[in-house]
């Protein structure tokens, strides 16, 4: 039953998300509205990590599964991919390589910062 409720509130969320993408008229994809307001929940004590933690955990250990789907449309849409692949495979890189020197300095940061605070 603890699941049921967990997973009740994740999907309420979700659908709140979901209606302020049909009412504001931004190129904002539903689901970035569903996780904005459950950050700001989590980070208000409106919501609390207990209420919704097994059922996250559940949803990010089969989260490999989810990308089948996304998977197999790729390889449906194979004919018009293929004359585009080279451009997509050096975006992809390079915007994979930019995102983690990123995420590397801005953690550097935020440890230093932390460090010292510390002292």
């Amino acid at each position: 039953m603890k699941y049921f409720k967990q997973f009740g509130i994740i999907i309420t969320i979700s659908f709140v998300g979901e209606l302020l993408h049909e009412v504001i008229p931004l190129p904002v994809p539903a689901s970035i509205y569903g996780l904005v307001l459950m950050l700001a929940a989590l980070i208000s004590g409106f919501l609390r990590i207990s209420q919704v933690k097994e059922a996250g955990k559940f949803l990010i250990e089969i989260m490999p599964l989810m990308f089948i789907p996304a998977a197999v449309g790729l390889l449906d849409s194979w004919g018009i991919l293929q004359p585009i692949l080279i451009p997509i495979l050096i975006i992809t890189v390079i915007t994979t390589v930019l995102v983690m020197a990123v995420s590397g300095i801005v953690t550097q940061k935020v440890i230093q910062t932390e460090k010292r605070r510390k002292k």
